[in-house]
């Protein structure tokens, strides 16, 4: 048995979402770029290669990343490429995304060679969180001007639009795809690709996915492009644990389990939404919060319900653990990092990568 902490990558619960994206590559013509900002595990590639059309990235390493490991389609989109980046960006990538007008200008002569797209920005967006809204007022992701960027035409094969955040609502996914095609329709008569971005959860349980595919066939078809998807969690969700064990037990008001783990450290996106973590059944009589072991007063996985009181040495599993999760898995505290493992097909264990001191010892000076 692995010591945990450690996540746990199931490639039979990876399956259920590869199938669905590769349903919807049948039935719409899209294609689907894994977005390594969500997830960025290489162990898993190979499998995720036979589903997917290719990787979309937001940094060089990303990018690069991509293309060793992943293979297929590479597109390199970053907020802003460096001086120093470019000319090993455009090496790695098969299409490259810039996110300003300036940046296409800056870079028009050294990327002329491969594909390049121009990130629109269409003031519209579904994300709860003003952190992750693209169309906060004022942002920097993206053009807005249909003026501008119609004079640009001649530099660019495609766009980028990101506009969706955790959505599983296929209604609102299409009325806002219908106010886009009013801003900026009549642009995309002039490209050969349109991306749409990521944040949408097509592979959830009950989305009509049939819909969604007449809906991307019929803009495709208006348009004439190619459509390009970039799931990250739609990809990965409810494949992969966090597993971890019980440290401590106490009480001060609420009964209080410490684990070896952190939200912190090994899920920031829990502390960063102000989240609480998934365990299932989280049935019971007794209600107990589950607390990672850093000093951060609010590390705080959250209170959950069990059968049983909880005793040192029990093992715990935390649900839905691959999105945005190992891609920012940190050394806060000098907290080991969670091992990686990949739950094979066949239902053996493989560990992918254990960390340890050097690996904190040279992260830093």
């Amino acid at each position: 048995m692995l010591q945990t902490p450690y996540y746990l990558v199931d490639k039979s619960k990876l399956l259920r979402n590869m199938e669905k994206i590769a349903r919807l590559r049948d039935l719409s013509g899209a294609k689907s770029l894994l977005a390594l900002k969500c997830f960025a595990t290489w162990g898993v590639f190979d499998f995720m290669a036979q589903y997917m059309d290719g990787t979309t990235s937001s940094s060089l390493y990303e990018l690069r990343l991509g293309k060793e490991e992943f293979g297929k389609e590479t597109h390199a989109y970053s907020v802003a490429w460096a001086d120093y980046e470019i000319d090993e960006a455009i090496t790695y990538a098969d299409t490259i995304i810039f996110n300003s007008i300036n940046q296409l200008h800056r870079f028009a002569k050294k990327s002329e060679n491969i594909e390049r797209g121009l990130r629109l920005n269409p003031g519209v967006s579904c994300s709860g969180f003003d952190l992750a809204d693209p169309a906060r007022p004022f942002s920097r992701l993206g053009e807005t001007s249909y003026e501008k960027i119609e004079a640009v035409l001649p530099l660019v094969n495609g766009f980028m639009i990101h506009y969706n955040c955790e959505n599983g609502d296929f209604s609102l996914f299409d009325r806002m795809l219908s106010d886009i095609e009013q801003k900026f329709g009549q642009l995309f008569h002039h490209v050969q690709w349109i991306s749409l971005g990521g944040g949408i959860y097509f592979t959830g349980k009950d989305y009509p996915l049939e819909a969604f595919a007449d809906r991307l066939k019929r803009f495709s078809d208006k348009y004439g492009v190619t459509v390009y998807l970039e799931p990250g969690e739609a990809a990965i969700t409810n494949s992969a644990t966090l597993e971890v064990t019980v440290l401590d037990t106490m009480h001060n008001g609420k009964d209080l389990a410490i684990v070896d783990s952190s939200i912190e450290a090994h899920m920031l996106d829990l502390l960063v939404y102000r989240e609480k973590a998934k365990i299932s059944p989280n049935q019971g009589a007794h209600e107990i919060m589950i607390c990672g072991k850093s000093c951060l007063a609010g590390d705080i996985f959250g209170t959950f319900r069990f059968p049983e009181k909880l005793k040192i040495g029990d093992h715990l599993s935390i649900e839905d653990a691959a999105g945005y999760t190992m891609v920012k898995k940190n050394w806060f505290n000098g907290l080991n990092m969670p091992a990686i493992a990949i739950k094979e097909l066949d239902g053996t264990i493989r560990l992918q990568r254990e960390f340890g001191y050097k690996d904190y010892r040279d992260s830093l000076s």
